[in-house]
C-alpha cells in the first residue's frame, strides 16, 4: 500500500511536531494547522486522504471543522487524538465520520497501528477506553443528540466561539460577519438552547464537545 498523504491539526506545537515524528517514517505528512478554521482551507487546498486531528481546538473544533470537510470531500479518513476519553466525545467524534478515536496518552503505541486499520476499511477505538464507552458508543451512534443537530454549522460555530470567552466583535472579525449578524444568531442560539446565560451556554457547549472542560474560559463582558 502506497503511503498515507495525512493533514494534522492540533492547537499545540509541541503535540503536533510529536505526531508528525511519529508518523514521517511510514507516511507523508503533507501540512498541519493549529485550528478548525485553518484545518478546513488546508484540507481542501492539499486533498489529503487521512486527517489525524484533535477534538478540541479554537475557533472551530475538530469534530464540526470534519463535518464541514466530509461535504467536500467525503472519502477522506477522520483519525481523532484527544485527551478526553468521555463517551460524548468519542460518540461525537463517530457521529462525525472518524474511523478511529486515540487517546493521547497511548498515541506513540497506537497510532501508526490506528493509521493502517483506518486505511484498510476498519474502525480503531483506542483499547484504553472504558469498555462501557465503547459498548455506548456502539449502541448510541446513531442516537446522537438532536439538539446539536438542529443548530446550524454557524450557530455552532458562534456558540464555540462565545465559550471561548469572544465578544461579538472578536467573532464578527473571525468570521467575517458583521457585529449585528453575530447578536442576531446569538440571540437565536440562548433561545433555541433555552439558556438564560452565558454560562449555561457555556456549559451546553461543553456537553455538545464543542469546547473541553480544562479549556473552560472566563466570561468577559461585552463593552
Amino acid at each position: 500500500m502506497p503511503r498515507a498523504k495525512i493533514l494534522l491539526a492540533d492547537d499545540h506545537s509541541l503535540i503536533l511536531e510529536g505526531i508528525r515524528t511519529l508518523l514521517e517514517d511510514q507516511h507523508d505528512v503533507i501540512g498541519t494547522a493549529s485550528d478548525g478554521a485553518s484545518l478546513v482551507k488546508e484540507a481542501l487546498r492539499l486533498e489529503p486522504d487521512t486527517i489525524v486531528l484533535d477534538v478540541a481546538m479554537p475557533i472551530l473544533n475538530g469534530i464540526d471543522a470534519a463535518r464541514e470537510i466530509r461535504k467536500s470531500l467525503p472519502r477522506v479518513k477522520f483519525l481523532f487524538i484527544s485527551m478526553h476519553s468521555n463517551a460524548g466525545y468519542v460518540r461525537r467524534a463517530v457521529d462525525a465520520g472518524a474511523s478511529a478515536y486515540v487517546l493521547k496518552s497511548g498515541a506513540a503505541e497506537e497510532l501508526l497501528k490506528a493509521v493502517e486499520v483506518v486505511r484498510n476499511g476498519g474502525k480503531y477505538l483506542s483499547p484504553a477506553l472504558a469498555p462501557n464507552i465503547i459498548q455506548e458508543v456502539a449502541l448510541q451512534t446513531a442516537r446522537s443528540s438532536r439538539r446539536v443537530f438542529e443548530l446550524t454549522s454557524r450557530q455552532r460555530q458562534i456558540m464555540q466561539l462565545i465559550a471561548e470567552g469572544k465578544q461579538n466583535k472578536e467573532i464578527a472579525s473571525l468570521l467575517f460577519v458583521s457585529v449585528r449578524t453575530v447578536e442576531f444568531h446569538r440571540a437565536r442560539l440562548m433561545a433555541r438552547l433555552g439558556a438564560r446565560s452565558v454560562a449555561e451556554l457555556i456549559r451546553c457547549a461543553i456537553q455538545e464537545g464543542l469546547i473541553a472542560p480544562a479549556e473552560e474560559p472566563p466570561y468577559r463582558p461585552e463593552n
